[in-house]
């Protein structure tokens, strides 16, 4: 997966004279006792993270954390006081003011909490604007502003007023702003947090469909740990101006590393979360011979063709006879098996006792097998014997 932005050793130090700020940090200084001594505040602190092409990458921390004055860090809505932004390998705090226009307004768009919508101007026209800034042709813009505001579910409400759509709607239309520009990169500060549960459910969904059609490079910022699970593929947890915890949602509630990450997973629904790879065991081959490969375990087992297919399930009982005889029963009956993407709450459903859980790949291939000690053991926090982490 390709590198689009990288960010290395940033700092951002509000005040007048930084340069002391900056060496206090430098040399161990906290966020506080900076203040203590000079009065200056610290946003970013020693910042470094790289957000691949195609991903969403999600910032999170409480308020103060620092997250926001990254964000606009990035694109120099706030400049930094110190370290480097690349975007493809090109110095963005080295472009001059005209350079600098031009990335805002062809490679990064930014996704506002509060809409930023020009409110004399209709949908539609909103819409177009970034586009009519970069010198599109009048017919080229409106008719992508139109097939933008139809994949959002505005298709009808172009020549509305913003201020006849509820937030949500404003919101969509947000959205559709940021996407027309085909920016490299979006960044989207809090974009939902201002919404009602139902809608923000709905928005997040909408921003997943979305994603899936244009493949974009996302950095979300958020202070909401469930969000920053469900839509992203790696979360960034910032603290007093810096990262404390990175890495993909999995792995950062299995081994959170300090108490102030562990706080936000205390209430994950584990089962939602964690899928059949991070628990599946790898397949014990019992039973070779003329009809195939029979693997899995006392709970059950699959036999398996020449090209590791499951053709056939063996329940836990005739597997005993198996290991009695060494010799396959004439009795093969069904089996269940879940794609690796399985989240468990779906593997607990397909369960059936006296049978082993199969795991398969996108080819078909049987790659490893789930029992419920498994599953139960991750959803209630303990480690599962013998699983992937």
């Amino acid at each position: 997966m390709s590198e689009r932005l990288r960010i290395e050793n940033l700092y951002k130090v509000f005040g007048k004279y930084p340069s002391d700020a900056l060496r206090m940090l430098r040399d161990g200084g906290t966020k506080d006792f900076v203040f203590a001594k000079l009065g200056q505040v610290v946003g970013l602190n020693d910042v470094s993270l790289t957000v691949p092409g195609g991903v969403m990458y999600m910032v999170m921390g409480l308020s103060g954390s620092g997250k926001s004055t990254l964000a606009r860090c990035i694109n120099r809505l706030n400049e930094p006081s110190a370290g480097r932004v690349l975007l493809d390998g090109e110095a963005v705090l080295a472009l001059d003011e005209k350079a600098l226009r031009e990335v805002r307004r062809t490679r990064m768009s930014m996704v506002f909490q509060h809409f930023a919508l020009l409110p004399n101007k209709r949908v539609i026209d909103n819409v177009e604007f970034g586009l009519k800034l970069r010198g599109i042709p009048p017919a080229q813009r409106r008719r992508r502003a139109e097939e933008l505001l139809s994949l959002v579910g505005l298709g009808r409400w172009g020549h509305h007023m913003p201020h006849e759509l509820s937030g949500g709607m404003r919101q969509r239309v947000g959205l559709a702003r940021a996407l027309a520009t085909d920016a490299d990169i979006l960044i989207m500060d809090e974009p939902f947090s201002g919404l009602d549960p139902l809608i923000r459910t709905e928005m997040q969904d909408e921003l997943l469909r979305l994603q899936r059609t244009f493949n974009k490079t996302i950095l979300f910022i958020t202070h909401d740990f469930q969000e920053a699970l469900k839509l992203g593929s790696r979360i960034a947890i910032m603290s007093e101006g810096r990262i404390v915890r990175e890495g993909t949602p999995q792995s950062i509630v299995l081994e959170p590393g300090s108490d102030y990450v562990a706080a936000f997973t205390r209430e994950i629904d584990r089962g939602r979360l964690f899928d059949a790879r991070s628990v599946m065991k790898a397949p014990a081959v019992l039973w070779r011979g003329p009809a195939g490969t029979v693997v899995g375990g006392d709970g059950g087992g699959f036999l398996l063709d020449a090209c590791e297919r499951v053709v056939a399930g063996l329940a836990g009982r005739e597997i005993s006879l198996l290991r009695e005889t060494g010799e396959l029963s004439a009795r093969r009956g069904s089996y269940v098996c879940v794609p690796e993407a399985a989240k468990l709450v779906e593997v607990a459903r397909s369960y059936r006792a006296d049978h082993t859980v199969g795991v398969i790949d996108d080819a078909g291939r049987l790659v490893g097998v789930i029992g419920a000690e498994q599953i139960l053991a991750r959803i209630a926090h303990l480690p599962a014997s013998g699983a992937k982490s």
